[in-house]
């Protein structure tokens, strides 16, 4: 019974009456991993054996010392994990790390215990989930529809119940998009609050460790384990906890900046989080999109994409033609920007900064949609580029912006695919925010994770696996 509750305090819970055992839960989830029929959510797994008995050793007598012990978690393969070849969904590109990746180590260290290497968007380039060689995971409520990127992976295994927690990464809204269209919540901290030493970089100066889970206490218990200065990532930063009212008032979308392509479900549910919000208290305020909205398209639409090249110096261009052609084509474009361009983007985007924190300035939080639309595996190969850009309308901007967020399910469309919205605030915010967060998830009662997902909505086998 406790496994259909993949949270760490009612798993701990069991331990501590005898109920489970760790070694009894990691055998249920290799299980429920062998049999899930999309078998492209994992790239490479710990060896059973050697698994089983990490779980067994686990002290009992430590349960009420270690913060993680005996949760099973996933981990996005362009994070390290000593003994796993790291992939970042180019198998040209692996290589068998050492050591864990400082955030992995620090999990282990509380007792949690790795299950494998989840897929992606290959390097991380993609917010849909479909650029991999290694196949492309499967929404849990539809096989037809994409997972969301570039954490692919680890979003499908929190949501099928295939993992207690999985660590995925966001540059430009690959720890939400994921979240949101599998019905889980998704953890982006702040730039620099977990260090990313030995994570595969993609816009360094942009990357966050981030954290899927089946609630937001959950995440937050795993970044209080893995945050904090590690002393080689230069871009780690001394954290805070920022205060923010208990009711704040929350920036949201004109009726004008609504843009949800067509998906008149997502706008309805969008209104109702809007709606759910104000009846907890919270003062909605509009504010004018269209900095946010600039910033975003300048991701990678200006020379600030060159910095993806500063990640693989070595690996593009030689090996450029082992690249999966949509990650190619946006290094390609890369390269073709001078010195010169690069600054000029980076003046243009410092002038958008400024509006864009002026409409901060009038607002505690944003309430944004995750994602706009959720499209299908068919429509994104039919128009990758186009279909891709859409999903970052809501999230590329929010590093450039230095903002943390928390993505929540806020309910499901009349089709069964899930919907969800993102609470951002000022970096170093997490705490605060988190409250916020759980407050209106348990308000909008849209659940999380495999226990509330009705059986006939779950995975059906794909057609293919690729």
């Amino acid at each position: 019974m406790y496994t259909n509750l993949l949270e760490i305090g009612t798993l701990q819970r069991a331990y501590a009456s005898g109920a489970l055992t760790p070694a009894a839960l990691v055998a249920e989830l290799l299980r429920r991993i062998s049999a899930y029929p999309d078998q492209a959510v994992f790239i490479a797994q710990v060896p059973e054996a050697e698994l089983l008995a990490e779980a067994a050793a686990l002290d009992l007598a430590r349960l009420g010392e270690l913060p993680l012990f005996g949760i099973p978690f996933a981990v996005k393969d362009n994070i390290d994990v000593a003994g796993l070849p790291t992939t970042a969904a180019c198998p040209e590109f692996a290589y068998t790390p050492a050591q864990d990746a400082v955030c992995v180590a620090r999990l282990r260290a509380a007792g949690a215990l790795v299950l494998g290497k989840t897929n992606l968007d290959q390097f991380a380039a993609g917010l849909n989930g479909t650029r991999s060689p290694y196949g492309a995971p499967r929404n849990v409520f539809d096989p037809a529809y994409v997972s969301g990127g570039s954490s692919s992976g680890s979003g499908v295994a929190v949501a099928a119940g295939l993992a207690v927690f999985a660590l995925g990464t966001d540059t430009a809204g690959s720890g939400r998009v994921p979240a949101a269209f599998n019905n889980i919540v998704g953890l982006k901290p702040s730039i620099g609050r977990i260090p990313v030493t030995g994570l595969v970089p993609a816009m360094r100066s942009l990357d966050c460790i981030t954290v899927f889970a089946n609630s937001v206490a959950d995440a937050m218990a795993v970044l209080a384990v893995a945050e904090g200065d590690d002393g080689t990532d230069a871009y780690a930063r001394l954290s805070c906890d920022l205060p923010l009212p208990a009711r704040p008032c929350a920036g949201v979308l004109s009726n004008g900046e609504r843009e949800f392509f067509g998906d008149e479900a997502a706008a309805a549910l969008y209104a109702a989080s809007i709606a759910q919000a104000e009846a907890l208290g919270w003062t909605m305020r509009e504010i004018a999109y269209a900095p946010f909205r600039d910033i975003a398209a300048s991701l990678y639409g200006t020379a600030l994409a060159a910095e993806r090249l500063a990640a693989l110096p070595s690996f593009y261009p030689a090996r450029r033609e082992a690249m999966d052609a949509a990650v190619r084509d946006i290094f390609d474009k890369a390269a073709g920007y001078t010195a010169a361009d690069a600054f000029t983007a980076q003046h243009r985007l410092q002038g958008l900064r400024r509006t864009a924190q002026a409409e901060l300035g009038r607002v505690d939080i944003l309430l944004l949609p995750t994602a706009p639309c959720l499209p299908a595996i068919a429509e994104l190969r039919a128009a990758p580029v186009a279909a891709n850009e859409r999903l970052g309308r809501y999230t590329n901007f929010v590093n450039l912006l230095d903002l943390c967020g928390i993505a929540i399910p806020a309910g499901f469309r009349p089709n069964g695919l899930a919907f969800g919205v993102t609470l951002l605030g000022p970096a170093f915010a997490e705490a605060a925010l988190a409250a916020l967060a759980e407050a209106l998830h348990q308000a909008l009662g849209a659940g999380s994770g495999v226990a509330k997902i009705p059986p006939a909505a779950r995975c059906r086998a794909p057609a293919s696996a690729r």
